[in-house]
């Protein structure tokens, strides 16, 4: 299975509806809340290439996006590969 890593912030509708999305495929999550972390928000911000926005998810090590990236790869069909590793 893949690691899933997803960066959120407390009350941000588009995380909760990545993280229901990923719910739903029954995936482990790694959920790190930058909220109130300045030094994960930095690091979030290298990792997505400069992207400020919440979420960033990334699955292995890619950078996937954000909830709309995400929702495109599940529409697509290209998710549940991903996320099978």
């Amino acid at each position: 299975m893949a690691r899933i890593e997803i960066y959120t912030k407390a009350f941000c509708p588009y995380c909760s509806r990545a993280m229901a999305l990923l719910a739903s495929k029954g995936v482990a999550v790694e959920e790190t809340d930058i909220t109130l972390d300045r030094h994960a928000r930095d690091a979030m911000i290298q990792r997505a290439d400069g992207r400020t926005t919440v979420p960033q998810i990334f699955i292995d090590g890619r950078h996937i996006g954000g909830s709309d990236d995400l929702a495109a790869l599940e529409r697509a069909g290209d998710l549940d590969p991903l996320l099978a590793g």
